[in-house]
């Protein structure tokens, strides 16, 4: 059996998917591929299977589509996901350069109508990185589905795959030439009706005829991600001057600055330019589309907690007192912010997107209206859309409110004035050396529950569902199991500048006692 468990990150499918030649040259590590042609046609045999036992059709009655971000090893992979498919009579979409919520919207946009989807990306991980995202019409899968898909393609569910997806050189289409697998897909362009979709959410959100961006000038930083069509396809039709732009054309080596919106390179990037140029709005994505952060017309980032703060005034319009969903690390002040000056109920719950969307749904069903998912690292899910996590939706969403207060006479920022930042901020993140990583953290929390409870001046955050998170006199810090490496993350923030450094040294005390932690 082959052993693909190391590629699972949650509810993803990550891998490196070729030698970073630079790294090599410079004497470090080098990682050896194991996200590879095979690997992907073994993973498509495995989500076709999946996908049949989940809907209960045949391989030949369903409907897929691919999609994928720049990254140079996307075709590649695209061939391996092809080889897996083809031999079994599936219909296939090669959609080329798309993004992650355009692909989730071919499940829904009666032209596509697809039963499943694949995104290739790796987010804002390094060119030589790559992966997979899944999703169906009720959206992206969780992790216990990447695990079945995973056993599939591994073999450890080969007598299952086979009556499911019966014998390969029967299939209908199935074509050997020279030895090889050949299946071509159908070309499809999905970019240009979900494009389509974004401008009549402007035109019919704005309420001032065909051209309601007229007058505004937007500065888009893609990163050389797959976001450059929100600039040209969206944003420009509609009258807004994008002239201002940076980083849009496609480019998988990305050597400007990671397409990050948690980056600070790249923040610093797209904030100075849309101060320089003077524009009403900046607006930056990640790879793949997926997340998003801005800049106000003083070129000041509106990201993490702020874009946070951001989304949930936009919803709070909508929807007063629904509930919002949050990672772990916020802040007191956004706290302060969502739930005094909002008039919302903030739910800090766990890192992890796929979290943070579960949760809102599960309150959904419970009773309790949420209507916003939302982390700090930009990606933002609404139940008015499906709670897809999609950059270019909450963008739309900020667009459209821009241009409303420019016809006041008020500025985007104007919403999320009131918004406090921390003093001081800082992250630290803690590699776990101990041979059981997982084992050896738990006990590191464990026993620090029990320190902040003796300890004078300490007390736990309650509730709380990720880690330990204490408060401090002047501030807080939060201490958690990274969601998938050996490693301890510890946030930290402070209400006086300089603050984090008392905070720290406290923190630090109780960890010296810990060998298997590489301090």
């Amino acid at each position: 059996m082959k052993d693909y468990r190391r590629l699972q990150n949650g509810s993803d499918i990550r891998g490196v998917a070729i030698v970073d030649r630079g790294q090599a040259a410079a004497g470090g590590p080098v990682q050896m591929p194991n996200l590879t042609e095979e690997a992907a046609a073994d993973i498509a045999a495995g989500f076709l299977a999946w996908l049949c036992r989940r809907t209960g059709k045949k391989p030949q009655d369903l409907k897929l589509a691919i999609g994928r971000d720049p990254r140079i090893t996307g075709a590649k992979l695209t061939d391996g996901l092809m080889h897996g498919f083809g031999p079994y009579g599936c219909r296939v979409l090669d959609c080329g350069l798309a993004s992650t919520p355009a692909m989730f919207m071919a499940t829904v946009f009666p032209e596509f109508a697809c039963d499943g989807t694949i995104m290739i990306t790796a987010s804002h991980l390094p060119f030589n990185r790559n992966g997979f995202k899944f999703f169906t019409p009720q959206g992206g899968l969780n992790k216990q589905d990447i695990t079945q898909i995973l056993e599939f393609a591994e073999g450890r569910r080969a007598a299952e795959q086979q009556e499911i997806l019966g014998n390969p050189a029967n299939a209908e289409g199935f074509v050997h030439r020279s030895g090889e697998i050949i299946f071509p897909a159908e070309e499809a362009d999905i970019i240009t009706p979900y494009s389509a979709h974004l401008r009549r959410l402007i035109i019919d959100g704005c309420g001032m005829g065909d051209q309601p961006l007229e007058g505004l000038k937007i500065t888009v930083d893609a990163g050389n991600g797959a976001g450059g069509f929100y600039a040209r396809k969206v944003l420009r039709p509609l009258g807004a001057d994008i002239s201002s732009s940076q980083y849009l054309d496609p480019d998988g080596m990305f050597l400007n600055h990671a397409p990050n919106p948690e980056d600070k390179e790249a923040m610093a990037s797209v904030s100075m330019r849309t101060l320089a140029s003077q524009s009403d709005l900046g607006l930056i994505f990640d790879t793949d589309v997926d997340r998003s952060a801005a800049v106000d017309s003083r070129g000041r980032e509106i990201a993490r907690n702020g874009i946070v703060a951001m989304a949930a005034a936009l919803v709070a319009e909508d929807h007063p007192g629904t509930t919002v969903v949050t990672d772990s690390i916020t802040s007191r002040q956004l706290t302060a912010f969502l739930e005094k000056d909002l008039g919302l109920s903030h739910l800090r719950f766990k890192r992890g997107y796929r979290n943070v969307i579960n949760k809102a749904v599960e309150l959904n069903e419970a009773g309790t209206d949420c209507q916003l998912a939302i982390e700090t690292s930009g990606h933002a899910a609404l139940k008015e859309n499906y709670f897809l996590d999609d950059g270019a939706y909450l963008a739309t969403k900020i667009v459209i409110r821009t241009a409303q207060l420019k016809a006041e006479g008020r500025r985007i920022e104007s919403l999320i004035e009131s918004l406090q930042d921390p003093a001081d901020e800082k992250e630290i993140r803690i590699p776990i050396t101990a041979t059981d990583f997982g084992g050896y953290g738990d006990k590191v929390l464990e026993d620090l529950e029990a320190f902040a409870k003796a300890e004078p001046g300490l007390s736990l955050e309650e509730p709380n569902y990720e880690g330990v998170r204490i408060n401090f006199p002047e501030g807080w810090c939060l201490l958690r199991k990274s969601l998938h490496d050996p490693i301890l993350p510890m946030n930290m923030a402070s209400d006086r500048p300089g603050g984090c450094a008392a905070i720290e040294e406290v923190m630090m005390r109780f960890l010296r006692s810990y060998d298997g932690l590489e301090l």
